[in-house]
């Protein structure tokens, strides 16, 4: 007889589990999650059932992050990737590198709606949160990938409107793991950064899945905690994300957030001139009335001015004629006076005297010579009578 093969277990499982890695050709598997655990080395481990069996099934780290969330116990999914055994336990399992819910969206639309009613609860969309935008920024900054079109759109379109407005740019990764930090890093940095005015974060179109970084938790609170009002332009007008219901502004298009951004200068120009024209008239208009205003009160300041001279004018008029006869008695008064005084002199004075016949002699110089020595023989004198002199001169002696 022929001695039978014996296997070691481990030849087995390997045996087994190449058989299963060769013959089935990775495929799709329907079911419902349950028992979903992500062990802290970032792998999950989950079991797909249905109303009869059920299949162990683990997905590793790097597929396990593109995860958008954890999916929720009891929902069904479609798992893709290949079955196998684990030789250490013989366990047989499916080996999972992508995982969608049932409409393929589901699990993204989860975490959606989950994230969205963690930031309403907490009161980041409510609408009086939301910051105006600047009117007339100097400086634009746009967080965004370099190489998308978005980019090319919003300063086409700010070159377009407001040529005078500075753009600054960050760049980052919009799809794929880690954009969503790279997002909202570059939100922090530029926001924070003091040399824009408003931000405009976003991108282009695409799936819900292509515009998952704009979903994510750092991203919603890196445009709640920027400094400066953002406005998120992510994808198409049908695209709604986090970032639109948190944002100050949400815009349809990249380039409907640039048209948010700033002011067209040519409508700018046209407001000015309407403006320029309605300021004309309207100081016409004040200055008009102003003049009527001015007209009628100058008409009041002199009919009041009229009535409060008038009664001051003849009270000066009573005080004018008091003086005039007050001066005219002091003058009858002074000029009495004076004539008895003039009365009282001219009796006093020397030339009445002359007047009753009597003369004075006088010297050359005026002097009055008043005894005999005061002449000596070949003197001149003049003797003054009452109208008049009279030339002498001394001839002999007494």
């Amino acid at each position: 007889m022929i001695e039978p093969r014996v296997w070691t277990v481990t030849q087995v499982n390997r045996a087994v589990r190449s058989l299963l890695e060769d013959t089935i050709e990775s495929l799709w598997i329907s079911g419902e999650v349950t028992n979903w655990t992500r062990a802290r080395s970032g792998h999950c481990y989950f079991t797909l059932k249905d109303e009869q069996a059920q299949l162990r099934c683990v997905m590793f780290k790097t597929e396990a992050v593109t995860l958008p969330s954890d999916p929720e116990e009891g929902t069904t999914v479609r798992a893709f990737g290949g079955l196998t055994l684990y030789e250490a336990r013989g366990e047989y399992q499916m080996v999972v590198r992508r995982l969608e819910a049932e409409d393929a969206e589901g699990l993204w639309r989860q975490a959606f709606d989950r994230l969205r009613s963690k930031l309403e609860a907490e009161g980041l969309l409510a609408p009086e949160r939301k910051r105006p935008l600047p009117r007339f920024p100097e400086a634009v900054g746009v967080v965004t990938s370099l190489a998308g079109a978005a980019l090319a759109d919003i300063l086409t379109v700010v070159r377009r409107r407001a040529p005078w407005t500075r753009v600054i740019v960050r760049g980052a990764r919009v799809q794929g793991e880690g954009s969503g930090d790279e997002v909202a890093e570059a939100i922090q940095a530029l926001g924070g950064s003091g040399l824009v005015d408003v931000l405009i974060v976003g991108r282009g179109g695409g799936s819900l899945e292509d515009l998952w970084a704009f979903n994510e938790e750092a991203v919603a609170r890196a445009i709640v905690a920027c400094p400066v009002p953002v406005i998120s332009a992510v994808g198409h007008e049908v695209d709604v994300t986090i970032s639109d219901l948190v944002a100050d502004v949400r815009a349809p298009t990249p380039s409907a957030g640039a048209e948010a951004a700033v002011e067209d200068g040519e409508g700018l120009a046209d407001a000015l001139s309407i403006t320029r024209t309605r300021m004309s008239g309207a100081l016409r208009a004040i200055a008009f009335h102003r003049r009527e205003a001015l007209g009628v009160r100058l008409s009041q300041l002199r009919r009041s001015g009229v009535d409060l001279v008038r009664p001051r004018r003849e009270a000066v008029s009573r005080a004018g004629d008091r003086m005039d006869s007050a001066i005219r008695g002091l003058w009858t008064l002074k000029r009495a006076r004076l004539t008895e005084v003039a009365g009282k002199m001219d009796v006093l004075s020397p030339l009445a005297t002359l007047g009753r016949g009597y003369a004075l002699p006088q010297d050359v110089n005026g002097r009055i010579l008043r005894t005999v020595e005061a002449f000596e023989v070949g003197d001149r004198f003049s003797l003054r009578v009452s109208d008049g002199s009279v030339p002498c001169e001394v001839r002999g002696g007494p």
